[in-house]
């Protein structure tokens, strides 16, 4: 046995805790510095596959900042994922005098019920309210700094 211990390394399937904060051009869309730090386990979705690819081969204790091109980390911006939702559908799912602005994200239920998906406001008509359900970052250049705290 050597005495010496070698600080663990991200593998595919590693459970790791750490912080993460991604930006985008606008700013912070998540960050959990200063908060209590996070549990994720890799190849089950939480991070997306080029996130993941960089923790690859980081050493337990790592703090460093990855700058991700528009596109890679959360793909391109799909037109196809902009649609009009019909009032009366909002209705039935949520509140039937709800108000929606331009900006406004709301969380819609996947068909399955088990989870859900948010879309922001991008239009307001009067029997529709146009959604896009792109990811905020879909199409940006990401700054993804990560803090390895464990790695098991």
């Amino acid at each position: 046995m050597s005495s010496t211990s070698s600080a663990a390394v991200v593998a595919p399937g590693s459970f790791l805790t750490l912080h993460y904060r991604l930006a985008g051009p606008a700013g912070d869309i998540i960050n959990t510095f200063g908060a209590k730090p996070a549990t994720l386990s890799l190849g089950t979705g939480e991070l997306s596959p080029a996130m993941e690819q960089r923790l690859i081969g980081l050493a337990e204790g790592t703090h460093t900042t990855f700058e991700l091109p528009p596109g890679e980390a959360f793909g391109d911006r799909n037109p196809d994922m902009q649609q009009w939702v019909a009032r009366t559908l909002l209705a039935k799912m949520g509140d039937p005098d709800e108000r929606y602005a331009m900006g406004d994200v709301v969380q819609f239920p996947t068909p399955d019920g088990t989870g859900s998906y948010a879309g922001a406001v991008v239009e307001i008509g009067e029997t529709a309210v146009r959604f896009d359900f792109n990811h905020p970052l879909a199409g940006q250049p990401v700054s993804f700094e990560v803090q390895l705290i464990g790695v098991l």
